[in-house]
């Protein structure tokens, strides 16, 4: 029997806590997040470390996705919220296949063109398409202000329909299909699909994926320019972090292949910036040293984490034609979230009830579970919101 470790912070759910099992099958080393819920194969909010493998399900389909926080040197009272708003939605892309409305030149897509993976080279015209737009499900754009009443932008999203076709694709070769055959999905408890690190295929998805995440900072730094330029302001500071990606990393004397999958590397002075709900307090952090961190393979939350899914939120809609219809009511009166928002004074554009305040837990309670593995450098508190609206489809929502 190899030997196996594995660390939770909070209350732990037990499907989470069963497909992290079957992840550690291998041996290695394993964590829980205090935000954490079942995933596709390997829990969000989990990480495992890996000896001699990688696993194309648990860093997802999502690959690289990430956070992105801007300091900017504009003010609370500088702008007017409401038209930065409007003009985010207008100006940046919001939704499952969507065009950047302006599109964007960056070297990535030499890199793209020349992709050590040839197959990746097809998907160059669909990551010319989609460089610099947001996506939906609970991706977004926010505007906040800090203590000081200074502005901060944040953002969180991937590599959008390139990283998906990526690993859809890699998903499919190691069902012994084609690259760009289509492979039936496992079920949410499947067993992970691991790559040996010494086969080929194995190289080559390490190479993929990290071209992924090379194309999910550049959509990422793109939005965040975009909004400084509709702010008028200039960028004093960022921080920057995948949360859906795979590390080559020493722990406890060894080097592994570390998987995080919906968590966010936090090793000492190593900032994070963590997204709560559209309507309440996000944070600014950093990993601090301490045995915990090292059990948890020094990684944090990357959000607050939900509580219920999205069914159970919105009800169950069959979608006609493009279009909802609701089949049966969800638990959530998305009515009264938006009045809620609005008496905060929060700009809302877009979103649904499955990513309303009551869908996740509270941020500070999650974040309490980590205690002595993170100090929180800022609390950012939402002046606006943008999300893809409950009318954009998308079938690949976490």
């Amino acid at each position: 029997m190899k030997k196996v470790s594995l660390k939770t912070f909070g209350p732990v759910d037990e499907r989470a806590l069963g497909q992290l099992e079957k992840c550690t099958r291998m041996g290695g080393h394993a964590v829980l997040c205090a935000d954490h819920h079942p995933g596709y194969s390997q829990p969000i909010g989990g990480a495992v470390a890996y000896k001699s493998h990688i696993s194309v399900s648990g860093v997802g389909y999502d690959i690289a996705c990430g956070n992105k926080a801007v300091l900017t040197d504009a003010k609370v009272g500088d702008f007017d919220v409401a038209k930065v708003m409007d003009d985010i939605v207008r100006l940046i892309g919001f939704g499952v296949g969507r065009p950047n409305p302006v599109p964007v030149e960056h070297e990535v897509f030499d890199h793209i063109a020349r992709a050590e993976f040839e197959p990746q080279r097809k998907l160059l015209d669909l990551a010319r398409q989609q460089l610099g737009t947001v996506g939906s499900g609970n991706h977004y754009v926010d505007i906040f202000a800090d203590e000081q009443d200074r502005i901060w932008v944040g953002v969180h999203f991937g590599s959008r329909g390139f990283g998906h076709r990526t690993a859809s694709g890699f998903l499919a070769l190691a069902k012994g299909k084609a690259f760009d055959e289509k492979a039936p999905e496992g079920e949410m408890d499947s067993p992970p699909v691991l790559l040996g690190l010494e086969t080929e295929i194995g190289q080559d998805y390490i190479a993929a994926m990290n071209l992924a995440g090379e194309y999910a900072y550049a959509g990422r730094d793109a939005v965040c320019a975009k909004v400084v330029e509709i702010l008028g302001a200039k960028v004093e500071a960022s921080i920057h972090n995948h949360h859906n990606f795979a590390w080559k990393e020493t722990h406890f004397g060894e080097e592994f292949w570390v998987v995080r999958k919906g968590c966010t590397p936090a090793f000492p002075g190593q900032q994070g910036f963590v997204g709560a709900t559209m309507g309440s307090i996000s944070v600014i952090l950093e990993g601090v040293e301490s045995e915990a961190s090292r059990e948890g393979l020094y990684s944090t939350v990357h959000g607050a984490g939900r509580i219920m899914s999205r069914t159970q939120a919105a009800g169950k809609q069959k979608w006609v034609k493009g279009r909802p219809t609701r089949v049966s009511k969800g638990l959530i009166d998305w009515d009264q979230a938006q009045a809620d928002l609005a008496e905060k004074g929060i700009e809302l554009r877009g979103g649904g009830a499955d990513e309303a305040p009551g869908v996740y837990k509270q941020l500070d309670e999650v974040l309490g579970y980590h205690e002595g593995t993170i100090n929180v450098l800022h609390r950012l508190r939402p002046l606006g919101v943008a999300m893809a609206g409950a009318d954009v489809w998308d079938p690949y929502k976490d």
